[in-house]
């Protein structure tokens, strides 16, 4: 099955801009703007929403859930159901505590993981069957909690890594596109970004 519509999840506001929570709107941020899509705000999908022809010269959908991170299956089921697009042609990008930094993971199907944007959208697709790519943010240190972790900036010698790591994601998304996924999980997957 072909990817018809990638999804990059994070939260709206510009408080949550370039924050470790909000590496799935940077991914496809800089896919729109690689790719020559715009942005607009489609209030029928809660989301911004762009198409774009992509390096592998297919049209593609591209969306920024603006429903908030908890609610992001309500946008994504949004544009699925309009466009009648199946599960498993929909990307979901998203960050993962559970991945150092400098790591990603395709998988075609999964769990939630405790993702609760992932939560959401297995929810409003009713099921787990849809590939996604997981971006590692690794895990708060002792002195930090999770939350301020996750909603916080990357620190600056982080900020030098996550250029290769939103490379290498474009890379594996590009892959996944002109191939397919499967090529991608091979070559992606075991790669670390230092």
């Amino acid at each position: 099955m072909s990817l018809q519509l990638l999804v990059g999840l994070g939260n709206p506001e510009p408080k949550y801009d370039r924050t470790r929570h909000n590496i799935g709107f940077a991914v496809v941020d800089r896919l729109a703007s690689l790719w020559g899509g715009t942005w607009k705000e489609q209030r029928k999908f809660q989301g911004l929403f762009t198409e774009v022809q992509g390096s592998h010269k297919e049209s593609i959908k591209l969306l920024k859930p603006l429903t908030y991170m908890n609610l992001s299956g309500q946008s994504i089921r949004a544009v699925t159901d309009w466009y009648k697009f199946p599960p498993a042609s929909v990307l979901v990008i998203y960050d993962d505590m559970d991945l150092p930094l400098g790591k990603i993971r395709l998988r075609l199907s999964g769990s939630a993981g405790g993702h609760n944007g992932m939560k959401s959208t297995i929810a409003h697709l009713g099921t787990d069957q849809f590939p996604r790519l997981r971006i590692g943010i690794g895990k708060a240190d002792g002195n930090k909690e999770t939350v301020s972790h996750v909603l916080g900036k990357f620190a600056p010698e982080e900020t030098k890594l996550l250029e290769g790591v939103l490379q290498m994601v474009t890379e594996s998304v590009e892959v996944s596109l002109k191939d397919d996924l499967a090529k991608a999980m091979n070559i992606y997957n075991n790669k670390i970004v230092v």
